[in-house]
């Protein structure tokens, strides 16, 4: 059953993506970035990047290597609570920290909003009880 739920967890990182790929657009970044000096503008999208770059990982981590994550190992544990950490810091800036009320404007931003909001809550809740489950 773990397996299962850390192969959906796979499929959700790989849906993420494809939701933060509007992020420049609804954020409207051509018109914003250019406002800041450059060492902001490249840094905003250096961070951006590596964070993408995680979710890759995860995602690859999660479909290729769904029996070694649940396999109870000190490093699988170790991958596991890093992936959980990572989303539950992530949810507790958006529920507590973002305000995105401005950008949804429409019921379609509004759903997935939302919908990441129950996505980043499945990560913390999937591979945090794979990282502690002995």
């Amino acid at each position: 059953m773990l397996k299962t739920l850390i192969i959906v967890g796979g499929c959700l990182h790989l849906a993420t993506l494809l939701g933060s790929a509007q992020v420049p657009n609804e954020m409207k970044f051509k018109e914003e970035l250019p406002k800041l000096n450059r060492l902001l503008q490249h840094w905003i999208w250096t961070a951006g990047g590596y964070i993408v770059l995680n979710i890759v990982a995860f995602a690859l981590a999660s479909l290729l290597l769904a029996d070694e994550l649940v396999s109870g190992t000190v490093l699988a544990r170790s991958i596991c609570g890093y992936i959980a950490v990572f989303w539950g810091i992530r949810l507790w800036i958006q529920l507590f920290v973002f305000d995105a009320e401005e950008y949804l404007r429409n019921w379609f931003l509004r759903l997935g909003f939302h919908g990441l909001t129950l996505v980043f809550a499945y990560h913390t809740i999937v591979y945090g009880y794979a990282a502690l489950r002995v």
